[in-house]
């Protein structure tokens, strides 16, 4: 049996994906297709333009056959943590036979050499690594001068190999790469050519816009050049999502709330926050004193060696209060569960085979959480199966992603969706 692991955010679907979509099947001719999508705040520190179940539906409909939930503890981090927990979560299903990843250069081989030594971490490297980080550099730059210094004296890859992986897909790749060295796995990695815009793009680039330049031109209201980016059904959905009051949901709808808690903290609050160091915090309490706006505010906190994305990321993880010590032991130990955020009739039967050998719980009615621990414990005392959970981690990773859902939701324009916990109330997308 072939299985198609993908690794998505869908913020939101467009021709892009599609095209990846169907060039995936074209390589690994699966029986089925599984995908792990960010929940309702994405990688790039923001939240999702529309809600996870909304754009587990329209993956679905594309022809992906489950959807599972990529955690918060890990939708919000580098590319590090969030391949972590990504590529955690393929492996725990015990199913999935291989992965395909978007990217810019389509080198596999050499993304494969490069991720090598980034995993294995030689004290060669290592010093290049701190010497860069010493210089002021942020850390994405200064793995790169590292690498290029590294490959060059050990005579194994040129200073071009290396300066053609540093788009974020190719960086993405690689952290793909090492977590499947990480969790030893057997998964197969394949990468195809990213078509069209670059991931950061935001002018409209016709039928292959950027997930970028698509928010941007919903913000502006241009819904005739949206239709030309991506597929009918996604369309449909975002304009659905929008006439009941649930979207667009943009980061700058929350700058009043994450100014205002800002401006209540001191450097001591955040000094154990994750992400937090290197004079980072004086700069973002200085910064909500002076700033108006979200925007502003990220101006004045951006520097040579913090870059946008990581100051997006870091305001989150403030505004969340998660402190390193937890996202350190999420990393070590990887996804505890695997939550389902929709399935097809065909998806079912995949999930009815994984249920019998796969030693976390498979989490389809969220509210059952604690109900599911117990049911393991009497599993663990009555040698009935081997389970590999780690209670305490469990409980806190689900815990945050109804936080992370109670927030998101306190932001749609109709508050009628805004009561209660959403996400232990909410019935996942099957389709028939």
């Amino acid at each position: 049996m072939k299985v198609l692991g993908v690794i998505v955010e869908y913020n939101p679907f467009h021709n892009g994906h599609l095209y990846h979509l169907k060039k995936a099947k074209e390589i690994v001719k699966p029986d089925f297709t599984i995908a792990v999508m960010s929940g309702n705040f994405v990688q790039r520190g923001e939240p999702a333009i529309i809600d996870k179940f909304s754009r587990a539906e329209i993956a679905l409909e594309m022809g992906v056959d489950i959807v599972f939930e990529l955690p918060f503890l890990y939708s919000i981090q580098d590319a590090n943590g969030f391949a972590l927990g990504a590529i955690g979560i393929l492996e725990r299903t015990k199913v999935v036979t291989d992965i395909v990843f978007g990217s810019e250069s389509a080198d596999i081989e050499t993304l494969n050499i490069i991720s090598d030594i980034i995993y294995k971490q030689p004290d060669k490297f290592k010093n290049l690594l701190k010497k860069y980080l010493k210089e002021g550099y942020s850390f994405p730059n200064a793995r790169k001068y590292a690498l290029i210094h590294f490959f060059e004296k050990n005579n194994i890859l040129k200073k071009e190999k290396v300066l053609a992986i540093e788009k974020s897909n190719d960086i993405l790749g690689l952290e793909y790469l090492k977590a499947l060295k990480y969790y030893n796995s057997k998964i197969v990695p394949h990468a195809i050519q990213r078509q069209g815009a670059n991931y950061n793009d935001e002018e409209f680039k016709g039928s292959f816009s950027s997930a970028t330049a698509i928010r941007k031109l919903w913000k502006e209201e241009m819904y005739e050049l949206i239709k030309k980016s991506v597929p009918q059904k996604t369309y449909e959905i975002l304009k659905r999502e929008e006439n009941l009051g649930k979207a667009p949901i943009f980061i700058e709808d929350y700058e009043i709330s994450l100014l205002s808690f800002l401006r209540t903290l001191n450097r001591d609050d955040i000094q154990e926050i994750f992400g937090i160091n290197e004079g980072l915090e004086q700069r973002i309490i200085e910064a909500a004193k002076q700033s108006a706006s979200i925007i502003e505010f990220y101006r004045l906190v951006k520097a040579k060696r913090f870059t946008y994305t990581r100051i997006k990321r870091t305001l989150l993880s403030i505004y969340f209060r998660l402190k390193k010590g937890l996202i350190y032991e999420a990393n070590k130990y990887g996804p505890q569960y695997l939550r389902v955020l929709g399935f097809t009739k065909k998806g079912r039967k995949l999930l009815s085979v994984m249920k019998e050998q796969i030693a976390y719980p498979i989490i389809v009615t969220p509210s059952n959480y604690i109900s599911i621990i117990k049911n393991i414990e009497r599993d663990l005392d009555n040698k009935r199966k081997e389970w590999e959970i780690k209670k305490n981690l469990y409980f806190k990773m689900i815990e945050y992603d109804f936080k992370a859902s109670n927030v998101y939701s306190m932001y749609y324009k109709n508050k009628e969706f805004s009561r209660g916990e959403i996400d232990k109330k909410a019935k996942i997308i099957i389709l028939k």
